[in-house]
């Protein structure tokens, strides 16, 4: 107790040396608290935008699909599997999805189309569907002969809503599929495929184009929060227990996209150990400057009988306490800004796109992690670079310092 009631009083001696050392870890404290929290902010932001507005988090297919989608690789009697899902523990939405390919046809413009059929009213509640129209509107609740375009589909056509399109195609029994909708909306889906290519029916009218009553390709799933996206994963798993389904995270169907964000989040961990360095670097300075100019002081402790232990103990109580200071002021001002930065985000000077998903806004989060990270680290960063001056101290010759003026 003695030598931390030393350690305290020797703080306040040098206010101006004092105050740099503490300004050193309160600037790197705070930059790595924003670092992470924007950090982790921005990916969460990209990976639930990217995952909840196109893929979802969870899909659950016929098993093989995904390696080699086929169009008879299909879920028969989707509604029962969908109310499995919908009894799962932390699932906030589903949709089912059909897919197939086709040629079609407004005046005398034809295009290949990838053929869409969704359930308006499941796909709005999970993927704000309806929101990404952006001419005309969303398909009816019932089925009435409508179809949507994704915005360059409609481009390459020259066509626009009120308009009649012809789609042919291939029905799952061999026959020839063929039927005439009219363009009710266009799309800006965020998926660069869908924009391209997408022609979007109701479900069920796209069932009885290609003769696929009750079978779908796929059912989306939203998970109420992104952190349980592997429980909601493992409880469908469970729930469904049909060997002909597979479930699948994001993580596996989207998989180069998670391989990039993972590697963007690993190369934010470089700038927290440059910032760290800095850190590391201004306090081994002020400290060791300390260390010098109080060595006949040391000279004086050892002659007394002060053991090598106490004088290494009590640089390192200076230096935790400067620490210590400083990450309290420093998280009053991290949680300020990590909170303004979560509300109001920063704008890019040009859009960014990452996965199909163009972002002009990067917002952070404030979150634990941003915190007990940066202080860890700033502590033991601090505390290790002292080791060497606090070594230093303990060694001083009683004699020899005491000459020292």
């Amino acid at each position: 107790m003695l030598t931390f009631k030393i350690a305290w009083r020797n703080i306040f001696r040098q206010k101006r040396r004092t105050l740099l050392t503490m300004l050193t870890m309160f600037g790197g404290f705070v930059l790595a608290s924003i670092s992470i929290g924007w950090s982790d902010g921005s990916y969460n932001n990209i990976i639930d935008l990217f995952t909840r507005n196109r893929l979802g988090h969870v899909q659950i297919h016929r098993v093989g699909y995904l390696d080699r989608p086929a169009l008879y690789k299909n879920i028969s009697r989707y509604h029962e599997v969908g109310q499995v899902v919908e009894q799962t523990e932390g699932v906030e939405a589903w949709t089912p999805r059909l897919y197939s390919a086709g040629l079609v046809s407004v005046g005398e413009k034809s295009a290949g189309a990838r053929i869409i059929g969704i359930e308006p009213g499941h796909e709005n509640e999970a993927t704000r569907f309806d929101k990404k129209i952006i001419r005309g509107r969303s398909l009816s609740p019932t089925p009435n002969h409508e179809a949507i375009l994704g915005k360059n589909l409609a481009r390459t056509l020259e066509a626009d809503t009120g308009q009649e399109i012809v789609v042919v195609s291939q029905g799952v029994d061999g026959s020839i599929a063929n039927d005439l909708f009219m363009i009710v909306g266009i799309v800006k889906s965020g998926d660069p495929s869908t924009d391209q290519s997408g022609f979007i029916l109701h479900l069920s009218e796209a069932q009885e184009l290609l003769m696929m009553e009750d079978r779908v390709h796929e059912l989306v799933v939203i998970a109420a929060d992104l952190g349980e996206v592997g429980e909601v994963t493992a409880g469908l798993r469970t729930n469904l227990a049909d060997t002909t389904l597979a479930v699948a995270p994001w993580q596996e169907f989207a998989k180069s996209f998670y391989v990039a964000m993972k590697a963007d989040q690993d190369g934010s961990w470089i700038m927290l150990f440059v910032i760290l360095i800095i850190v590391a670097v201004g306090v081994l300075n002020t400290v060791l400057m300390s260390v010098l100019e109080r060595t006949r002081e040391y000279g004086v402790m050892r002659s007394l009988g002060t053991r090598q232990g106490q004088i290494i103990r009590l640089v390192l109580y200076e230096v935790a306490v400067m620490a210590l200071l400083s990450i309290i002021i420093g998280t009053i001002v991290g949680l300020g800004a990590n909170y303004w930065i979560s509300q109001t985000g920063i704008t890019l000077s040009e859009g960014m796109t990452y996965g199909g998903v163009e972002f002009t806004t990067m917002k952070g989060e404030v979150n634990a992690r941003s915190f007990y990270i940066p202080a860890i680290a700033v502590i033991i960063s601090a505390l290790l670079v002292s080791l060497y001056p606090a070594g230093k101290a303990a060694r001083v010759a009683p004699a020899r310092a005491m000459r020292i003026h």
